[in-house]
């Protein structure tokens, strides 16, 4: 009996800091889409490093790749997301990009973060790298 209560303890114990994590999180760390309908387009930083999505009418989010990714959006490229599980993006772990061109070249691409800019920060994008 007394080491059921001590796992019915622990259980709660475990449950309730992650509900108290969870609201700790800030709002932009917990903003979703849907990977198939919200995504309009994209274009990479001239770095080559970072990727920025157009997502619904208004919002941008930066990808952060791999360092040394270098993509560069040329004609006949696209950017293809695979969805694995769930069809929601609120992550970068769910995403599995790959930059795909004519004649089957296909190149993956690693993100290694994601967020959703502020209108202050998609405003400082150069016009030529914003989606």
């Amino acid at each position: 009996m007394q080491r059921r209560f001590i796992s019915v303890a622990a259980a709660l114990v475990l449950c309730l800091a992650t509900s108290t994590t969870r609201a700790a999180e800030p709002e932009a760390a917990r903003d979703c889409f849907p990977a198939g309908t919200s995504w309009q387009s994209w274009k990479a930083a001239e770095s080559g490093d970072v990727l920025y999505l157009r997502v619904r009418v208004d919002d941008i989010y930066r990808v952060d790749l791999s360092p040394g990714s270098r993509v560069r959006k040329w004609p006949g490229h696209y950017l293809v997301n695979e969805v694995r599980g769930s069809s929601w993006i609120c992550s970068a772990l769910d995403l599995d990009l790959t930059l795909a061109g004519q004649g089957g070249y296909r190149e993956p691409l690693i993100a290694v973060s994601m967020r959703k800019l502020t209108p202050e920060e998609v405003a400082a994008i150069p016009s030529e790298e914003r989606p």
